[in-house]
């Protein structure tokens, strides 16, 4: 069952003990346009699929987070988000990986789901086998369980 978000209002996200960001809903168009984002399009077709997930992920978080709490500058004073402290802050490893299995993955679950194989046949020709010869001239095949 698809469970409806009619609110559409933004929720805390705790990424570490003491990291939380108040993010927007991951909505149709939020994924439409951090696709379109600058930084991804600049990639080249020779980037990897880590540089396109990271590029990725900083382009829905710069248009996903809308406040933070737990996030300091050198001297341990709190820093207010912008697009260079999102980006900065999905350089650290583990907070990357919470902000793709926490936020990002829960959208892309539900897309994932409608991608399974089709549900095996039933009925009379579940289980027939092929009877046809091959054509003259065509390599045999193997045969049909």
């Amino acid at each position: 069952m698809i469970r409806l978000n009619l609110t559409a209002s933004p929720s805390w996200l705790t990424l570490a003990p003491g990291l939380r960001l108040n993010v927007a809903p991951l909505t149709t168009a939020l994924m439409v346009s951090a696709r379109a984002d600058p930084a991804i399009e600049a990639l080249p077709n020779t980037a990897t699929q880590e540089e396109l997930a990271l590029a990725m992920a900083k382009a829905v978080a710069r248009r996903a987070v809308l406040d933070w709490e737990g996030v300091g500058d050198d001297a341990g004073h709190a820093v207010p988000v912008s697009p260079e402290g999102i980006d900065a802050l999905l350089e650290i490893w583990p907070v990357f990986e919470a902000f793709q299995t926490k936020y990002v993955a829960k959208g892309l679950i539900l897309d994932a789901e409608k991608n399974v194989s089709a549900p095996l046949p039933n009925g009379p020709s579940a289980g027939a086998i092929a009877t046809a010869r091959p054509a003259k001239g065509a390599a045999p095949t193997a045969p049909q369980d």
